[in-house]
């Protein structure tokens, strides 16, 4: 029963997804601020619908920064994507270039600000995300990044690029670390989604000025052990 709530839920996903591009486009090519407002409402209609269709509730813990600072995330789902979007006033998200291609997607993330990348050697693709979020800072809103680079499933590791720490020094801006236990309740892959309360925290923020090494170590220590943290409650006892 779980899996058709699921199929049900992740068709009305993508179908609203198109209604609401489609909806807001006339408005969104006049006035880039309706991109943004199209975004935050799919964003909480997604919320809601997760909320009945398949128990899934959304619990926010922190506080959103609402001025410019640079969020870096824990990435394990698209669900995650929605949630933070949608608690913040305007997201900026560091994205694959290979988005912008996407029908209506792709160029909503553009008219809302967001920040394609191309991927390459590691060298040329620092001075790249560093050249384009130069060009990006003309949009006023919080630059969200995964440091990881790409969704990890929970108990999973990957290693946290040194881009989200070059970033971090060039911009100094004050950097909001988010955990998230999304992942246990929507999977990386497969079309099943279960049952509870994900929560996204926004965590203390780290203040700018300290060195690329120690910026990393800092934040991968409170994204992972938070993000475990999270997990850890969202299993229960053992």
């Amino acid at each position: 029963m779980q899996l058709a709530r699921s199929m049900l839920f992740n068709i009305t996903l993508y179908v609203s997804m198109l209604c609401y591009a489609i909806v807001f486009a006339p408005f969104a090519i006049w006035d880039a601020k309706w991109a943004v407002k199209a975004c935050h409402e799919w964003c909480r209609f997604s919320i809601w619908c997760a909320s009945w269709m398949i128990g899934l509730k959304v619990e926010v813990r922190g506080t959103p920064p609402v001025d410019e600072v640079m969020i870096a995330a824990k990435h394990q789902s698209f669900f995650d994507i929605i949630v933070i979007y949608h608690a913040i006033p305007r997201g900026k998200f560091i994205m694959k270039r290979e988005l912008i291609y996407a029908p209506l997607l792709g160029w909503y993330a553009l008219r809302a600000g967001c920040i394609p990348v191309d991927r390459g050697k590691r060298g040329q693709a620092i001075n790249k995300m560093k050249a384009d979020v130069e060009k990006g800072r003309s949009y006023p809103g919080q630059l969200v990044i995964y440091p990881q680079g790409t969704r990890v499933a929970p108990d999973d590791k990957k290693p946290y690029k040194a881009g989200t720490g070059f970033l971090y020094n060039q911009l100094g801006q004050t950097c909001i670390p988010i955990a998230t236990n999304i992942g246990h309740f929507w999977p990386k892959r497969g079309y099943l989604r279960l049952p509870g309360t994900a929560v996204v925290e926004f965590l203390d923020p780290i203040p700018p000025g300290l060195g690329v090494k120690e910026f990393m170590v800092k934040l991968e220590e409170t994204v992972e052990t938070n993000s475990d943290r999270l997990l850890a409650e969202a299993r229960g006892p053992q």
